[in-house]
Protein backbone atom coordinates (compact mmCIF):
# COMPACT_ATOMS: atom_id res chain seq x y z
CA UNK A 1 0.00 0.00 0.00
CA UNK A 2 1.39 3.48 -0.94
CA UNK A 3 -0.51 6.88 -1.41
CA UNK A 4 1.75 10.24 -1.86
CA UNK A 5 0.95 13.15 -0.35
CA UNK A 6 4.00 15.28 -1.47
CA UNK A 7 1.59 17.67 -3.51
CA UNK A 8 -0.93 18.42 -0.55
CA UNK A 9 -0.53 22.01 0.20
CA UNK A 10 -2.28 24.59 1.97
CA UNK A 11 -1.12 27.85 2.24
CA UNK A 12 -1.75 29.83 5.87
CA UNK A 13 -2.41 32.89 5.45
CA UNK A 14 -4.70 34.18 8.51
CA UNK A 15 -2.86 35.66 11.27
CA UNK A 16 0.61 37.10 12.43
CA UNK A 17 2.48 37.00 15.85
CA UNK A 18 4.49 39.35 16.56
CA UNK A 19 6.12 39.84 19.10
CA UNK A 20 5.83 43.52 20.07
CA UNK A 21 1.55 42.65 19.95
CA UNK A 22 2.53 39.59 22.58
CA UNK A 23 1.55 39.46 26.64
CA UNK A 24 4.68 39.06 29.03
CA UNK A 25 3.28 35.86 30.55
CA UNK A 26 2.29 33.13 28.34
CA UNK A 27 -0.33 32.32 30.30
CA UNK A 28 -2.18 35.42 28.92
CA UNK A 29 -1.60 34.42 25.31
CA UNK A 30 -3.01 30.94 26.34
CA UNK A 31 -6.32 32.26 27.44
CA UNK A 32 -6.50 34.52 24.16
CA UNK A 33 -5.91 31.90 21.83
CA UNK A 34 -8.36 28.92 23.73
CA UNK A 35 -11.38 31.11 23.95
CA UNK A 36 -10.66 31.77 20.02
CA UNK A 37 -10.45 28.23 19.80
CA UNK A 38 -13.58 27.61 22.62
CA UNK A 39 -15.95 30.46 20.18
CA UNK A 40 -14.94 29.12 16.89
CA UNK A 41 -17.16 27.28 14.98
CA UNK A 42 -14.93 24.97 13.05
CA UNK A 43 -13.55 23.48 16.86
CA UNK A 44 -16.19 21.08 18.84
CA UNK A 45 -13.66 20.32 21.74
CA UNK A 46 -10.99 23.37 22.05
CA UNK A 47 -10.10 21.04 25.55
CA UNK A 48 -8.44 18.27 23.33
CA UNK A 49 -4.53 18.06 24.14
CA UNK A 50 -2.25 15.21 23.10
CA UNK A 51 0.41 14.42 25.98
CA UNK A 52 3.46 13.29 25.12
CA UNK A 53 5.62 10.88 27.93
CA UNK A 54 8.76 9.28 28.02
CA UNK A 55 7.30 5.15 29.40
CA UNK A 56 9.03 2.49 31.93
CA UNK A 57 10.72 1.17 28.40
CA UNK A 58 12.06 4.36 27.80
CA UNK A 59 9.94 5.13 24.58
CA UNK A 60 7.96 8.01 24.65
CA UNK A 61 4.21 7.90 23.42
CA UNK A 62 1.59 10.40 22.79
CA UNK A 63 -1.93 10.10 23.46
CA UNK A 64 -5.05 12.62 23.88
CA UNK A 65 -6.41 13.91 27.39
CA UNK A 66 -9.10 16.47 27.68
CA UNK A 67 -7.59 19.57 29.31
CA UNK A 68 -10.23 20.21 32.56
CA UNK A 69 -9.14 23.96 34.18
CA UNK A 70 -6.27 25.97 33.18
CA UNK A 71 -4.86 28.37 36.22
CA UNK A 72 -1.73 31.20 36.02
CA UNK A 73 0.02 27.81 37.40
CA UNK A 74 -0.54 25.31 34.63
CA UNK A 75 -2.69 22.92 32.99
CA UNK A 76 -4.71 20.47 34.41
CA UNK A 77 -6.28 16.90 33.42
CA UNK A 78 -7.47 13.96 34.86
CA UNK A 79 -6.47 9.93 34.08
CA UNK A 80 -5.73 6.50 36.16
CA UNK A 81 -2.80 6.67 37.99
CA UNK A 82 -1.64 3.43 37.90
CA UNK A 83 -2.43 3.69 33.96
CA UNK A 84 0.37 3.60 31.19
CA UNK A 85 0.84 7.43 31.29
CA UNK A 86 0.34 7.48 35.30
CA UNK A 87 3.17 5.08 35.61
CA UNK A 88 5.27 7.05 32.93
CA UNK A 89 4.78 10.10 35.14
CA UNK A 90 5.63 8.47 38.01
CA UNK A 91 9.10 7.48 36.72
CA UNK A 92 9.96 10.88 34.43
CA UNK A 93 7.59 13.78 34.98
CA UNK A 94 8.74 15.95 32.39
CA UNK A 95 6.01 15.83 29.72
CA UNK A 96 4.96 17.54 26.69
CA UNK A 97 1.63 18.92 26.02
CA UNK A 98 0.39 20.44 22.70
CA UNK A 99 -2.44 21.90 21.12
CA UNK A 100 -3.52 22.20 17.24
CA UNK A 101 -6.49 24.09 16.05
CA UNK A 102 -6.39 23.69 12.97
CA UNK A 103 -9.11 26.21 11.24
CA UNK A 104 -7.39 28.89 13.37
CA UNK A 105 -4.12 27.58 11.93
CA UNK A 106 -2.95 27.86 15.73
CA UNK A 107 -0.65 25.40 17.54
CA UNK A 108 1.22 25.58 20.98
CA UNK A 109 3.71 23.36 22.37
CA UNK A 110 4.17 23.20 26.32
CA UNK A 111 7.32 21.64 28.01
CA UNK A 112 6.69 21.51 31.58
CA UNK A 113 6.75 18.83 35.15
CA UNK A 114 3.58 17.37 36.17
CA UNK A 115 2.42 16.65 39.28
CA UNK A 116 -0.29 15.49 41.21
CA UNK A 117 -3.39 17.71 42.39
CA UNK A 118 -4.46 18.16 45.82
CA UNK A 119 -6.89 15.05 46.70
CA UNK A 120 -9.67 17.40 47.67
CA UNK A 121 -9.45 19.44 43.64
CA UNK A 122 -9.43 15.35 42.37
CA UNK A 123 -13.00 14.93 44.63
CA UNK A 124 -14.44 18.15 43.97
CA UNK A 125 -14.43 17.54 40.03
CA UNK A 126 -15.11 13.59 40.36
CA UNK A 127 -18.12 14.38 42.11
CA UNK A 128 -19.42 16.70 39.12
CA UNK A 129 -18.60 13.55 36.61
CA UNK A 130 -21.31 12.06 34.79
CA UNK A 131 -22.50 8.81 36.86
CA UNK A 132 -21.38 6.52 33.62
CA UNK A 133 -17.87 8.43 33.89
CA UNK A 134 -17.63 7.42 37.70
CA UNK A 135 -18.43 4.09 36.92
CA UNK A 136 -15.99 3.76 34.09
CA UNK A 137 -13.67 5.11 36.72
CA UNK A 138 -13.79 1.94 38.99
CA UNK A 139 -14.57 -0.38 36.33
CA UNK A 140 -11.48 0.53 34.21
CA UNK A 141 -8.10 -0.97 35.17
CA UNK A 142 -6.47 1.65 32.54
CA UNK A 143 -3.98 0.63 30.21
CA UNK A 144 -3.99 -3.08 31.63
CA UNK A 145 -4.78 -6.21 29.06
CA UNK A 146 -8.59 -7.45 29.41
CA UNK A 147 -9.37 -10.87 27.50
CA UNK A 148 -12.74 -9.11 25.66
CA UNK A 149 -15.15 -6.54 25.43
CA UNK A 150 -17.76 -8.32 27.61
CA UNK A 151 -15.43 -9.29 30.75
CA UNK A 152 -15.21 -5.04 30.89
CA UNK A 153 -18.81 -4.68 30.11
CA UNK A 154 -19.45 -7.62 32.90
CA UNK A 155 -16.64 -5.39 34.76
CA UNK A 156 -19.24 -2.27 34.46
CA UNK A 157 -22.38 -4.29 35.14
CA UNK A 158 -20.81 -5.11 38.70
CA UNK A 159 -19.80 -1.85 39.60
CA UNK A 160 -22.99 -0.21 38.82
CA UNK A 161 -24.87 -2.62 41.04
CA UNK A 162 -22.63 -2.04 43.61
CA UNK A 163 -23.45 1.60 43.99
CA UNK A 164 -26.69 1.56 43.24
CA UNK A 165 -28.07 2.72 46.53
CA UNK A 166 -24.99 4.89 47.41
CA UNK A 167 -22.88 7.97 45.89
CA UNK A 168 -20.17 6.82 43.97
CA UNK A 169 -16.67 7.90 46.15
CA UNK A 170 -13.35 8.66 43.82
CA UNK A 171 -11.17 5.79 43.17
CA UNK A 172 -7.97 6.61 44.99
CA UNK A 173 -6.00 5.63 42.22
CA UNK A 174 -7.89 8.32 39.61
CA UNK A 175 -7.06 11.81 39.84
CA UNK A 176 -5.69 14.87 38.49
CA UNK A 177 -2.27 15.97 37.29
CA UNK A 178 -1.06 19.73 36.87
CA UNK A 179 1.54 20.68 34.03
CA UNK A 180 3.32 23.34 35.14
CA UNK A 181 5.16 24.79 32.54
CA UNK A 182 8.56 26.13 31.78
CA UNK A 183 8.98 26.61 28.05
CA UNK A 184 5.51 27.33 25.87
CA UNK A 185 6.05 27.86 21.90
CA UNK A 186 3.12 29.70 20.25
CA UNK A 187 3.02 28.84 16.51
CA UNK A 188 1.08 30.98 13.79
CA UNK A 189 0.54 29.37 10.33
CA UNK A 190 1.93 31.88 7.53
CA UNK A 191 2.14 32.34 3.88
CA UNK A 192 5.17 30.07 2.08
CA UNK A 193 5.67 28.42 5.39
CA UNK A 194 7.26 31.24 6.98
CA UNK A 195 5.69 30.31 9.88
CA UNK A 196 5.65 32.81 13.13
CA UNK A 197 7.03 30.64 15.77
CA UNK A 198 7.28 32.41 19.50
CA UNK A 199 8.69 30.51 22.56
CA UNK A 200 8.80 31.59 26.00
CA UNK A 201 11.23 30.10 28.69
CA UNK A 202 11.06 30.43 32.13
CA UNK A 203 13.83 31.94 33.88
CA UNK A 204 15.04 31.59 37.48
CA UNK A 205 13.61 34.47 38.79
CA UNK A 206 10.12 33.40 37.93
CA UNK A 207 10.24 35.66 34.82
CA UNK A 208 9.35 34.78 31.49
CA UNK A 209 12.55 34.94 28.48
CA UNK A 210 10.48 35.59 24.95
CA UNK A 211 12.07 34.33 21.74
CA UNK A 212 11.31 33.76 17.86
CA UNK A 213 12.71 30.80 16.34
CA UNK A 214 12.59 30.19 12.67
CA UNK A 215 9.94 28.22 11.30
Amino acid sequence: MEKDLSNYRKSYEKDALLKENIPENPMELFQKWFYQADESNGIEEANIMNIATIGLDNLPKNRIVLLKRFTWEGFIFYTNYNSEKGKAIEKNPNVCISFFWHSLEHQIIINGKAEKIAENLSDGYFESRPHGSKLGAWASNQSAVIESREALDKKLKMYDEKFTDSEIPRPTNWGGYIVKPYSIEFWQGRPNRMHDRIRYALQEDYNWKIERLEP
